[in-house]
């Protein structure tokens, strides 16, 4: 009898990994497994490894993650995130969506990439990385490696996109326009702001200050009057309604402050990333699975592949029988399959799973391979100012 799907998304806490090689448990021993990993890279010279990553990548820059030690599926048992059928048809829980939203900009607004990320960026100046597929939609990894090409499989919030002409709005321009139509959310931000409630990246911290903070910039206020915030009609619509399937004109209609009226039929905004529910778009879909098939090893960081997007490219990864290795806090969904076949006396040839953070192991395996006679680097650049890679230049992102 054929096994259910997974439900989406999926909560439960996965099963505990088996560590390969068994000495990849200290970060000395991944090192060494993980070297083992990259030469046939290096032998290939030309870069052949793609990297897939999740949230776990971006904890250490202060995001919260769905399913890892701290995550908000084991933090916070009743949240679910808002599906896309739910946010296009439902008026109610678009207003509690953009609340929630207008509060957690912030955070993401001033967070950037951790030393995972340009751990990334300098796997790939060593000629080993060809590319990126992420599932964050936080925009580190295009900012951590500009040159270093970043499939964004789930999309990206640093804009919104109209459903009805799909032009997209920066979201800065966004947020300005909510904080004009909501003053006193504006008020109330800023003076959350104000506390340091949304500073600290401790969890137990935030909801002592009565906030919940979730994964994508989500911030669940408890009680909060969510029916009172009001959000913009897309402007391309609103000045040119769009045609509809009888040759008529879409209505849009806005408020006398300009706020999306319920009596519209079009010109409704979404952040421009792929919700539960909603289809990947068929561009990116295919460009993830053209990285994955011109591929000879696969290096998945900081996620539990809990998302079918996410594992089906593993398991053909897998199907194409290259080296898989895994870096990743918990368990992963399906992992065992993905390591059945290798040999039990590799080294890290064939695959390694590890249990330790991406941010203190990926540097570390950097200086390791920087060391190593075999690399020669063509493009070294190693800044880490907060000039070139602080909150201002992931605002240039959004202009």
């Amino acid at each position: 009898m054929r096994k259910p799907y997974m439900r989406i998304p999926y909560t439960d806490i996965l099963a505990s990994p088996t560590i390969i090689p068994q000495t990849a448990t200290t970060i000395s021993g991944a090192l060494i497994a993980l070297q083992e990993f990259f030469k046939s890279s290096l032998s290939k010279g030309s870069p052949s490894t793609v990297v897939l990553t999740g949230a776990g990548i971006s904890v250490a820059s202060g995001l919260a993650d769905y399913r890892g030690p701290k995550g908000t599926y084991r933090v916070n048992k009743t949240y679910r995130p808002i599906y896309y059928s739910e946010f296009i048809q439902n008026h109610e829980a678009r207003k509690r969506y953009w609340a929630r939203s207008f509060l957690g900009w912030t955070t993401l607004l001033k967070g950037k990439p951790n030393a995972g990320h340009y751990a990334v960026k300098h796997l790939g100046d060593l000629g080993l990385v060809q590319s990126v597929i992420t599932q964050n939609v936080d925009s580190f990894h295009p900012k951590a490696h500009p040159h270093l090409p970043t499939i964004e499989l789930h999309g990206y919030l640093r804009s919104c996109i109209c459903t009805s002409c799909h032009e997209e709005l920066p979201r800065d321009t966004f947020q300005n326009e909510l904080a004009r139509l909501n003053p006193a959310w504006d008020a109330f931000l800023q003076e959350i702001l104000a506390s340091g409630a949304l500073d600290t990246e401790n969890p137990d911290e935030r909801r002592a200050k009565g906030l919940r903070t979730n994964p994508d910039g989500d911030v669940d206020l408890p009680d909060a009057p969510y029916t009172t915030f009001r959000y913009p009609a897309c402007p391309r619509c609103l000045a040119a309604p769009p045609a509809i399937g009888d040759g008529s004109r879409a209505t849009v209609e806005v408020d006398a402050d300009g706020a999306w009226k319920s009596t519209s039929t079009a010109g409704i905004l979404k952040p421009a990333v792929t919700m539960f529910g909603e289809n990947i778009r068929a561009p990116i879909k295919i460009a993830a699975e053209h990285a994955i098939e011109n591929a000879e090893n696969l290096l998945v960081l900081g996620t539990s592949l809990a998302t079918y997007s996410a594992w089906r490219l593993v398991k053909r990864a897998k199907d194409r029988n290259i080296p898989i290795s895994i870096i990743n806090l918990g368990g992963v969904r399906g992992e065992d399959a993905f390591f059945a076949d290798l040999d039990p006396s590799q080294g890290g040839s064939q695959g390694v799973r590890t249990e330790l953070s991406t941010d203190e192991l990926l540097p570390a395996l950097v200086e390791q391979l920087r060391q190593s006679s075999s690399i020669k680097a063509t493009h070294e650049h190693h800044d880490h100012s907060v000039e070139r890679h602080g909150a201002s230049v992931f605002k240039d992102m959004m202009s």
